[in-house]
């Protein structure tokens, strides 16, 4: 595929992906990222090594600036504080080319990505059971059952 198609694919993709799959899109990116950068790591390739870390903070950074915590604080501040611990152990991986911290961030990152793939087919089941009436009052709009925890996409 040519980098135009592809860019294309990868823009009809975002723009017509549920919420709860955003946020899955969020954590396959940060985790190819930072297995990129680990790979550029061992090569000693740490100019690729850096970018691809710059690129996972990034996403990490997105991720806590999409939480929101009016609509549940507590969960909220735990997300935000392991998100804050992921993008730190990625600076500190840069800063100290660190292979131990790229892991440690990697382990977490994989982690909630699983959980979160968890959650979606437990949304998806729980959808399926709905009445078509409930189905239609359940959500304004625009948001997905479930998300209201804390994250937007």
């Amino acid at each position: 595929m040519t980098s135009d198609a592809s860019g294309e694919y990868l823009r009809n993709a975002v723009m017509t992906a549920a919420p709860e799959q955003l946020q899955l899109m969020l954590y396959d990116g940060a985790i190819r990222f930072v297995t990129q950068a680990r790979e550029a790591m061992t090569r000693a390739d740490y100019e690729t090594s850096c970018e691809k870390l710059i690129r996972a903070q990034n996403i990490v950074l997105e991720m806590r600036n999409g939480l929101r915590p009016e609509v549940n604080p507590g969960l909220c501040a735990q997300m935000s504080g392991l998100y804050t611990f992921i993008y730190n152990q990625l600076v500190d991986a840069n800063m100290k080319r660190s292979l131990g911290s790229i892991d440690d961030a990697l382990r977490i990152l994989e982690h909630q990505r699983e959980t979160w793939r968890l959650l979606i087919e437990r949304m998806r089941s729980e959808r399926g059971r709905q009445t078509p009436a409930a189905s239609r009052r359940s959500e304004p709009a625009g948001r997905t059952a479930g998300l209201s925890l804390c994250v937007d996409g």
